[in-house]
């Protein structure tokens, strides 16, 4: 076995190393959710935290990792005396895939077994590994909903609940959830984030110094591991010592004085973040952060480092906004409820702490928000171009402002799909209401019981049946059909030329696409974006979870020149083919947009063959008295419904069509 990376050899992160050692100090600080770039070491720091955690006492033979001292009275596999005999063990690391079945997280039930033999059969899932230890998540933000849901009850309950067909288990399943992401990927549910005790951002050095040493170390430790560990013995034999004596340290009491407890209120009230987990976990990682300083009382420097760590993921209006921290606003809120009679007067003490991340980097605390562009067209804009000119170079660009995104229609894909599970359009999914049974491919999962015993009733005579239990066989166990929702791919196909923008109507173009974002945002869909514009048309934004992504392209779309109408459509229909290939479930919704001129370009009713069989919606952006159609005609070509652009914010219907 490969020994695991140092966690006191990884060069800076110090924001990230400090907010794992807060919880290694104190599990109730919540977790750490680590957002930033790939590449950036953010799985390698994880899993050598595990290596620092302190050993377990176990109850020797439990699946469950019951405590000795105090064993879990649910426990599957007890009832356990407090004297019975224990071991100790490292604290655990259980890593969650992205894509692990329902089973595998919380245990599953052999339905069979029970059903045939009537034995109570329970494999435990990676909940019940996690216990008293770390459940890591890589890629967190692409978790699957239903896992997501699991988690979340763990996480609040401190409990797993397996409820399989009137047979019901539990355990505990209280552990440290840390998980990764890659923000360009897609964010992460709102719900779920708020889980998160603690949120850095991480982003590699630009110093060459620097990077020039990661390099070295992760080259000597690929060459000799065991070579390269034995080194930072001493290091992490101290990192180890330090943490348990913080451990002990809260344990005997760090005193929360009134003032620092209205100042962590006092600074949540200011940052308006919701509920007030965000209190009680900035309380918890002050009162750790001081017993890793080696002090018994919490000061305003305490305050100051948890903040920092667990409000920027929390003080998010909506998901267009990056997450991060004003700085200022935070130093005014601490000042201004310092109080007369602080001892400490506020200050940083007086001499620095050593150890990983002890004194955060400012510049860790996340990006400030995009104020946006501006919201006046440019005064040599595309309202000043005529249809007519030949912009070979792309055209007079002009950016348009960006209003408050709105509710708009529920767009669905017709017929029934297979796709991974979300909020849009109607599918076959783990979750969901029954819609009927079949016979299952493997080991049944999610039985469907009045179908079973339909399907073992006209046999019970020649199977010898004389008593009143019914006799089973494996082949007429049947698991249940459902129905639910999926994600789906939106692409949008926006038109940027200068018919378009001549009629200021870019913002509002941008406004309602912004809306739409956010709609598949909410119901969990890739999103994609098509421009066209000139004398082509271009991939903005390639098939991306991350609507954050788009809505960034979408606020610095350019605008101008003339309207190749067919380039954007068969443009759209080679994104779809690609994106086919590599995700044939996912099922595609074209949404154009467009004021339906077409001034440039190849034959549009050839390039709207191309997108034959694929649910298309025309948002039709044509206005004033006089109105030419162009848009309706469009959408008869694509079979497509279409929404005007002015109803797009008003009215809230369904998109529905034949399948």
């Amino acid at each position: 076995m490969i020994a695991t990376y140092p966690f006191s050899a990884v060069v800076g992160l110090d924001d990230l190393k400090l907010a794992l050692v807060l919880n290694a100090v104190s599990p109730r600080v919540g977790g750490v959710l680590v957002r930033g770039e790939k590449g950036t070491a953010k799985s390698t720091i994880v899993r050598a935290l595990a290596a620092q955690l302190p050993s377990v006492d176990v109850v020797a033979g439990c699946r469950f990792a019951c405590d000795p001292a105090a064993p879990d009275p649910d426990c599957p596999d007890g009832p356990h005396d407090p004297g019975e005999h224990r071991h100790r063990r490292p604290a655990s690391l259980v890593e969650l895939p992205v894509g692990a079945s329902e089973d595998r997280l919380v245990g599953s039930l052999d339905v069979e077994r029970a059903l045939t033999e009537g034995v109570k059969a329970f494999e435990p899932g990676l909940l019940a590994g996690a216990h008293r230890g770390v459940l890591y998540v890589d890629e967190v933000n692409l978790l699957h909903d239903h896992l997501v849901d699991l988690l979340l009850d763990a996480a609040a309950l401190g409990t797993c609940y397996v409820e399989r067909e009137g047979v019901s288990v539990r355990h505990a399943a209280r552990f440290l959830l840390v998980g990764t992401m890659n923000p360009e990927e897609g964010e992460l549910r709102p719900q779920l984030l708020d889980r998160f005790g603690l949120t850095v951002e991480v982003k590699a050095s630009r110093d060459p110094d620097e990077r020039a040493e990661v390099v070295r170390r992760r080259m000597a430790y690929d060459a000799s591991p065991e070579e390269f560990v034995a080194r930072w013995t001493a290091q992490e034999s101290a990192l180890g010592e330090r943490i348990l004596r913080a451990r002990a340290l809260l344990r005997g009491g760090v005193a929360l004085p009134d003032t620092r407890l209205l100042q962590i209120a006092a600074v949540c009230a200011g940052f308006e973040v919701d509920g007030l987990r965000a209190d009680l976990v900035t309380a918890n990682a002050a009162m750790a952060h001081a017993a890793w300083q080696g002090r018994d009382r919490v000061t305003e420097e305490d305050v100051r480092v948890a903040a920092r760590l667990s409000l920027p993921h929390r003080r998010r209006r909506d998901p267009f906004d990056a997450p991060g921290l004003d700085e200022d606003l935070l130093e005014e809120l601490l000042d201004r409820h310092r109080g007369d009679d602080d001892p400490d007067g506020g200050g940083t003490p007086d001499t620095p702490p050593d150890g990983p991340g002890s004194q955060p980097d400012q510049g860790e605390a996340g990006p400030t928000p995009d104020p946006g562009p501006n919201s006046q067209l440019d005064q040599r804009g595309a309202g000043d171009q005529e249809e007519g000119g030949d912009d070979s170079s792309g055209g007079v660009t002009a950016v348009a402002g960006v209003g408050a995104p709105y509710r708009v229609p529920v767009m669905k894909v017709p017929g029934l799909g297979a796709g991974a599970s979300g909020r849009r359009s109607r599918a076959r999914t783990p979750r969901g209401r029954a819609t009927g049974a079949r016979v299952p491919h493997g080991k049944v999962k999610d039985l469907h019981l009045p179908a079973t015993l339909l399907a073992a009733a006209p046999y019970q005579k020649e199977r010898g049946r004389t008593g009143a239990g019914l006799l089973l066989r494996g082949g007429d166990l049947r698991e249940v059909v459902r129905e639910g929702r999926e994600s789906n791919l939106v692409l949008f196909v926006v038109d940027a030329s200068g018919s378009m923008a001549a009629r200021r109507r870019m913002t509002a173009v941008k406004t309602a696409v912004l809306s739409l974002l956010l709609d598949a945002y909410q119901r969990r869909d890739k999103v994609g974006l098509v421009t066209f514009r000139g004398r082509g048309a271009e991939v903005a934004l390639p098939p991306t979870s991350s609507v954050e992504a788009g809505a960034a392209r979408l606020r610095s779309l350019p605008t101008g020149g003339r309207t190749p109408l067919a380039e954007g459509l068969a443009r759209a229909a080679e994104v779809l083919r690609v994106e086919r290939m590599r995700d044939p479930d996912r099922r595609p919704l074209v949404v154009v947009v467009t004021d339906g001129r077409a001034t440039a370009g190849g034959d549009v009713d050839a390039a709207a063959g191309l997108l034959r069989g694929v649910a298309c919606v025309v948002v039709d952006c044509e206005s004033g008295p006089v109105r030419l159609g162009l848009a309706v005609r469009l959408a008869a070509r694509l079979a497509a419904e279409v929404v005007t652009l002015d109803d797009l914010g008003t009215v809230v219907r369904e998109h529905r069509k034949a399948s």
